[in-house]
């Protein structure tokens, strides 16, 4: 069983949204909160498997109430349903630790498949906003030299499969890109997120866009301006 929190200011929304995941037969709603401090005691006390967490309220804000959850040895994982889809909410979430990012009018089918695929570890971002993530990164200034570290200490291979990761491709649509398993697209993910000190692949998109790797027009493999190493043996191109 799948234990979800769900935090909103608006008493109707919480009900609803409540309502709609404790309808499934594996999904569990252990407590409702109505603001990010009551959610930050509560989640802290009973350690759901996914907070759905609402970004504007009263009080303690969603993005610091998920900031506050997803710091430490034992982070909780935050799935952000919000109203706006604004490009600086998207990130900032995102970057305050949430595990994904859907908008409030999604289908309830989609919410639901949701908290299954953050309870499972993954993580996701609404596909009507991957969009706005890309364009925010055109025009983005000079790379940063701890990007670029990090862009370096990967290889050919693990940049090609993060470009494609920060277009939201699976591992067996990756896979059927470069040719090989999806096993094998699996591993190379770990060994970037292990490179990266990432933990997940959110936060690798994030990287990606950081690093330049995302932006519209590039084709998948290297971006301008970044040299990562040779490729190890046995990772070279199929």
């Amino acid at each position: 069983m799948i234990t979800v929190m769900v935090v909103d200011d608006q008493p109707m929304v919480r009900a609803g949204i409540a309502a709609v995941v404790d309808a499934e037969p594996d999904l569990s709603v252990v407590a409702v909160a109505a603001d990010g401090a009551e959610a930050v005691t509560a989640a802290r006390r009973l350690r759901p498997d996914v907070v759905l967490m609402d970004i504007r309220m009263p009080g303690m804000d969603g993005l610091t109430a998920t900031e506050r959850l997803t710091s430490g040895p034992d982070p909780l994982r935050v799935l952000v349903l919000t109203t706006f889809g604004l490009d600086e909410d998207v990130y900032a979430a995102l970057r305050a630790g949430a595990s994904g990012f859907l908008l409030k009018d999604a289908d309830p089918q989609r919410v639901v498949d949701a908290v299954r695929v953050v309870a499972a570890g993954d993580s996701l971002i609404d596909p009507s906003l991957t969009r706005q993530l890309i364009d925010a990164y055109v025009g983005a200034p000079a790379l940063d030299p701890a990007v670029a570290a990090g862009v370096a200490r990967l290889t050919a291979r693990e940049v090609e499969i993060l470009r494609r990761v920060a277009r939201g491709l699976t591992n067996a649509e990756i896979g059927a890109e470069l040719g090989v398993r999806p096993a094998t697209v699996k591993a190379h993910m770990n060994a970037i997120l292990a490179k990266l000190d990432l933990r997940d692949r959110v936060q690798a998109t994030i990287f990606a866009y950081d690093a330049g790797l995302a932006r519209p027009g590039l084709q998948p493999g290297v971006g301008p301006g970044i040299r990562p190493r040779p490729d190890e043996p046995g990772l070279g191109r199929p």
